[in-house]
């Protein structure tokens, strides 16, 4: 018996939607593969949990405790906060604490921090203070375990020299830190290397970011569809970016852990809580009762 050309475009609808709800579930699949972050909870997020943490201390760009210097630490400490500090190499191999790539904004300078020697840098002061660049030792003996600690790894894609020298004098710290980066092959290579260390994966919307980056590498980047070679244990994201669906999934779907940055008053603080298990902060001082945990 014949099928009439009804029944065989009927037929072949039924296959094509067939070959494309194959498909979709299959990128579905593969999309939740690729945003799975680490959910074998074997390092403690217990010491971050609600807990508030200046953003590269506790500091003031117009006083005499500028953003990473020893003087905005020792504050963040005697007030009983965590810290967050960035860390990268100089020209000669010297880990030191600063944020950006060069020296124009804090020092005035108009070069890179990896064109410059330790000794080069420490002619310079941090916003015409007395402070200067600190070198990571120094903040760590300073610092000796009197607080958490969240060590953001600055680098672009050269990760690795910076990621190793950090890591080795890390393994001297007995206080409680953890370590997180926008490069996801920085935390590879920690759980590689140093799998007992509790990593985050920093991230936002880079698609309003000024990084020079292709669309697809921003694609990935902002809905961490790289954690299923970073293993984070944590998702460290900007708070004003909640709305994008990789991160809103990550949290809903593995119950991930997350840190907002940068919070800037207490109404976004108060607008985070119900996202956010950790809080970055700056500018501001959080609401007395506030300093250490949230709950």
């Amino acid at each position: 018996m014949k099928c009439t050309d009804a029944e065989e475009n009927t037929e072949m609808i039924l296959v094509w939607l067939f070959v494309a709800a194959a498909i979709l579930f299959g990128l579905l699949g593969l999309s939740l593969y690729m945003l799975r972050p680490e959910t074998e909870k074997t390092r403690s997020f217990a010491a971050f949990d609600h807990t508030m943490i200046a953003h590269r201390g506790l500091f003031d760009n117009h006083s005499e405790a500028p953003e990473n210097s020893l003087a905005a630490f020792r504050k963040a400490v005697d007030q009983g906060f965590g810290i967050e500090l960035d860390v990268q190499l100089t020209k000669d191999g010297k880990l030191v604490v600063f944020h950006d790539f060069d020296l124009k904004r804090m020092c005035g300078i108009h070069k890179k921090l990896t064109e410059l020697t330790y000794a080069e840098l420490e002619q310079y002061s941090l916003k015409g203070s007395t402070e200067k660049i600190p070198l990571f030792s120094a903040v760590l003996d300073l610092i000796a375990g009197r607080t958490p600690l969240v060590v953001e790894i600055k680098v672009g894609y050269d990760y690795k020299a910076t990621t190793e020298a950090a890591a080795e004098m890390l393994s001297q710290y007995s206080g409680v830190y953890c370590m997180e980066c926008f490069n996801p092959l920085a935390l590879v290579w920690y759980r590689r290397h140093n799998p007992k260390v509790l990593r985050g994966q920093l991230s936002m919307d880079f698609f309003h970011s000024e990084d020079k980056m292709p669309k697809i590498v921003r694609f990935f980047l902002t809905n961490l569809l790289l954690n299923f070679c970073a293993k984070p244990d944590f998702i460290s994201y900007n708070h004003k970016d909640r709305h994008i669906r990789g991160f809103r999934m990550c949290r809903k779907l593995f119950k991930v852990k997350t840190a907002a940055w940068t919070i800037k008053c207490q109404a976004e603080l108060e607008a985070a809580r119900g996202t956010f298990d950790m809080f970055i902060f700056d500018s501001f001082l959080p609401e007395e009762g506030e300093k250490v945990r949230l709950s």
